[in-house]
């Protein structure tokens, strides 16, 4: 990060805000013109500090209203039983992210699916047999007050 100035900085921020700004915008917006502003994102896109653009979309809209976070613990925490849950937990659709924790638990998952019903199969059919799980606590989220990290 010590190769990123404030302009660096302000652009990563408007484009997270919003990825289909035009160039012209958002070089207005960071102070800089079209040119060196084009330069310096594709300078950040090498570097690897932006991964990518994509959609925000309304989950809700789509059906998918039910959010729960699941607790896993693991019979197992070698290197080789981490990267076999990994592997797995990744070809779980369902699973919105999934973070390892330094806790009393080995594993967050974000699950989000249409009820709670639908929540329990892919708990019981999917995440419960994932490889070297022992353990699962779930926590249904209410309401989302904030979403981003903007």
């Amino acid at each position: 990060m010590a190769d990123l100035d404030r302009i660096d900085l302000s652009i990563i921020r408007e484009l997270q805000k919003n990825g289909r700004i035009t160039v012209t915008d958002l070089a207005s917006r960071v102070g800089l013109s079209k040119t060196p502003c084009q330069i310096r994102m594709r300078r950040l896109e090498e570097q690897g500090y932006i991964t990518g653009y994509s959609a925000m979309v309304n989950q809700t809209k789509l059906g998918l209203s039910h959010v729960a976070f699941a607790q896993v613990t693991l019979s197992d925490t070698s290197s080789k039983a981490l990267a076999a849950f990994n592997t797995a937990v990744r070809q779980i659709s369902a699973v919105e992210q999934c973070h390892m924790m330094a806790a009393n638990f080995d594993y967050l998952l974000k699950v989000r699916t249409k009820n709670m019903a639908e929540y329990r199969q892919v708990l019981g059919e999917q995440i419960s047999s994932l490889p070297h799980v022992l353990q699962t606590s779930t926590f249904v989220v209410m309401e989302s007050v904030k979403d981003r990290g903007l």
